[in-house]
């Protein structure tokens, strides 16, 4: 569920395709896309051993721990880039604005948090060319933990 209003348009990031971008501001510390219709999770071993859902490994995103969901269909949330310097903190499938975002921002995240451990994604970070390695879950964890703390406790959210 993406919760401002937005569009999808032409990524700014070379080679990525299409974007998701906000049509209105975003404080520092808001929700920007919360989990939904999160039918199933697949532990790692069971997508890597059918072959099935194998093929589908393009979709996945990790949630928790071992688990993962597939979006073959390609939501909306799904246009989310991206970034070793995101608009976007990634924290238990919850995107947070890590800083205040002007309308026309594309939201990014950094990809390291979605992927699989040790799992190089098929593509470089176009803005400084490392591989994109995906960390272990407490390692994910401890880092977005962290970090959406040290925004939490910097930014003036304003409760809904």
């Amino acid at each position: 569920m993406i919760l401002p209003r937005y569009r999808i348009a032409a990524s700014t990031i070379s080679g990525a395709g299409k974007g998701l971008f906000l049509n209105e501001k975003v404080s520092a510390g808001q929700i920007i896309t919360a989990p939904d219709a999160i039918h199933q999770t697949w532990r790692q071993t069971e997508l890597e051993s059918d072959p099935l859902l194998g093929n589908e490994m393009y979709s996945a995103a990790r949630w928790f721990e071992d688990r993962y969901t597939l979006s073959p269909d390609w939501p909306d949330e799904c246009y989310i880039n991206h970034s070793f310097s995101p608009s976007g903190l990634w924290h238990l499938g919850f995107v947070f604005a890590l800083n205040d975002l002007a309308p026309g921002t594309e939201i990014t995240v950094d990809y390291r948090h979605l992927l699989p451990p040790g799992q190089e994604e098929d593509f470089i970070d176009t803005a400084t060319g490392e591989k994109i390695i995906g960390w272990s879950w407490h390692e994910s964890l401890s880092l977005s933990t962290q970090a959406l703390s040290r925004l939490l406790s910097s930014a003036t959210v304003v409760d809904p």
